[in-house]
């Protein structure tokens, strides 16, 4: 009898082993991650209770645990937790005594990747001051924006970016904000140098620091209009503590050396990157900028364990000459987002098996996915919380019932993402835009009165329960890691005095991540193209990522019933020659021109040996 009820028992959890297995392949992965989800969940509370409640908070907990381990690691300096924490005392300083900061000031940083960013922003937090990051690769116009539209009342600019500023100086001084360079000198009296005071400020923990509202915004990051210019996204004290936990979650540890090259200024770098890092008490290597030509080198030097990406950044490896520092490093761990799966094995098969921890999140509210599982393509698996809604192919707004309700896609669909907006899943706006704000918002979604956040991206969601993402929706796209603002642009091509329309959108290129910017554009009457012109002025007014890399001369413009202009058929035909009979032009940057777009030249950059 005992036998035959071992034998039942066991014949029984074979089958429903074999009926997981079959029918719930990830069960195992998905109780695992959601356990480790909820331990750091209990942990954060427990943090809270002591009083661990910010980012800040979080970096001063270790630097008094781990005063000395090595914190960031720069080209030939080493930095543990006490020395940042100390010089961004200093920092703090300074602002206080010499520039009268204090809490609730905005202050705009304007810096590229140095051990000093972190340092000045600590020092700002610590003020109570609000930090805007700046992109480095914005120009005048959109400087003098970004500053306006943060309301900052400082401006902190690092010493090899100051000639950008100088351009806009003027307006500044009538706007009443104040331009420091982090420097020793500064080659204006109308620009204050910091450096010089920062000497001669203590280090010690200041008596007296401002305490933070976990409810209240953090700091302000940029991300691309869809209507022209940046807008500041308020990104909130839960949203910063949120994103430190991206790194544990995707399996790095204290004993970890993270290699960093992406900008500070995105939230890849400042709050994913250097968050996980505070968060676990580990050490980050901090590149000014990424080099394919040093990534392996510098990982074999620091023995670099995990490292950060975007898609384009594998890629740009994949391209790079074999170098043998790639088979002699120790990265046991890839963490970031925008990898196409086919760039995902290629990078796993040629430098040594590496695990890929593919993530998807927004800057603007907390919405995160990460794919856990070794399953090479999908961004993350599905969440109960957030919902993928059926839209319009032409209008990209969420289709609704009869009642007035949104409808979920079903498997094998793409559809919007949206995510319900809680006290605990803020969307705090952007700064000076309350249009623009509330347009992310869908309203009755479900029922009514609830309220959900627009994403702006599409997702596909599979029978087996993975997201992959789709594509962007408005009027962005990505390319080189950036969203670029296809209004902004356009503006810019619509100012020269030889174009009369421009409708700028992304396309698709084989080999490539993101989409490439391609300008349909009409030519004012008894007009040329002219290709040198058009790229000077590109240089003048827009970062390298956001020129057209493709013109097309139409002679007219598509628009719809709306007169709102007409992307979809463009960018379906993209730079098909079989389909387009309009002049097609290319950017050969080696002649800073636009060349007319051969069969030859087409070739070459379909099979990328033209780039």
């Amino acid at each position: 009898m005992i036998t035959l009820l071992f034998t039942s028992a066991v014949a029984g959890l074979l089958a429903l082993t074999v009926y997981q297995t079959l029918a719930y392949p990830f069960f195992w992965q998905d109780l695992i991650y959601y356990l480790k989800l909820l331990r750091y969940r209990r942990k954060a509370q427990a943090d809270m209770h002591r009083g661990i409640i910010t980012y800040l908070d979080c970096f001063l907990q270790q630097a008094r645990t781990k005063p000395n381990k090595p914190f960031i690691i720069f080209e030939e300096q080493t930095l543990t937790y006490q020395d940042v924490e100390r010089r961004s005392n200093q920092f703090a300083n300074a602002f206080r005594t010499e520039g009268s900061l204090t809490k609730g000031d905005i202050v705009a940083q304007f810096m590229c990747n140095e051990p000093d960013f972190i340092c000045v922003w600590f020092g700002l937090c610590k003020l109570g001051c609000e930090v805007a990051f700046l992109n480095v690769n914005i120009k005048t116009k959109s400087l003098l924006h970004c500053i306006r539209s943060c309301g900052a009342r400082a401006l902190l600019v690092g010493k090899e970016l100051l000639k950008v500023v100088e351009e806009v100086l003027p307006d500044l001084m009538k706007d009443n904000v104040d331009v420091w360079v982090v420097d020793h000198t500064s080659p204006s009296e109308k620009v204050k140098s910091l450096l010089d005071k920062v000497e001669h400020m203590l280090g010690e923990t200041l008596s007296e620091r401002p305490k933070a509202d976990i409810m209240s915004n953090f700091l302000f990051i940029f991300t691309s209009g869809t209507t022209g210019l940046s807008k500041a996204a308020r990104v909130g004290h839960l949203k910063a503590i949120a994103s430190m936990a991206f790194l544990p979650m995707c399996g790095a540890t204290s004993d970890d050396i993270i290699y960093i090259t992406l900008p500070l200024y995105h939230m890849s770098a400042s709050l994913l990157g250097i968050g996980g890092c505070i968060h676990l008490g580990a050490t980050c290597v901090l590149k000014k900028k990424f080099s394919a030509s040093h990534f392996w080198k510098d990982c074999v030097k620091h023995n670099v364990t995990v490292v950060q990406y975007i898609g384009e950044l594998c890629r740009y490896l994949l391209n790079h000459p074999l170098v043998p520092e790639e088979r002699l490093h120790q990265v046991r761990l890839a963490a970031g987002s925008g990898l196409r799966s086919d760039i995902w094995k290629e990078f796993t098969n040629r430098f040594g098996g590496i695990k890929i921890r593919e993530g998807y999140g927004l800057t603007e509210a907390s919405i995160g996915f990460l794919n856990y599982t070794d399953e090479a393509g999908p961004i993350g698996r599905a969440s109960y919380f957030n919902k993928l809604l059926r839209y319009d192919p032409q209008t990209y707004k969420p289709i609704r019932t009869a009642s007035g309700r949104c409808i979920r896609v079903q498997a094998g669909e793409a559809g919007i993402l949206v995510a319900p907006l809680t006290a605990m899943n803020q969307f705090l706006g952007y700064a000076g835009d309350k249009v623009q704000s509330e347009k992310k918002l869908v309203r009755d979604v479900f029922k009514s009165g609830d309220v959900y956040f627009n994403t702006g991206d599409l997702l596909f969601l599979d029978d087996r329960g993975f997201l992959y993402f789709h594509d962007r929706i408005g009027d962005t796209f990505r390319w080189k890691g950036e969203n670029v603002s296809t209004t902004e642009v356009a503006e810019v091509l619509g100012s020269l005095d030889f174009i009369k329309e421009a409708n700028v959108y992304g396309v698709s290129v084989p080999g490539y991540e993101g989409r490439t910017g391609m300008a349909a554009i009409v030519l004012k009457h008894d007009s040329t193209l002219n290709g040198t012109k058009l790229f000077n002025h590109l240089v003048q007014t827009l970062p390298a990522y956001a020129w057209p890399r493709f013109i097309r001369i139409q002679t007219s413009l598509d628009v719809t019933e709306t007169f709102k202009q007409q992307k979809v058929k463009l960018v379906q035909e993209g730079v098909n020659l079989s389909l387009i009979q309009d002049p097609l032009y290319f950017l050969d940057q080696s002649q800073k021109d636009y060349v007319f777009l051969t069969v030859s030249i087409h070739q070459g950059i379909m099979e990328k040996t033209l780039h």
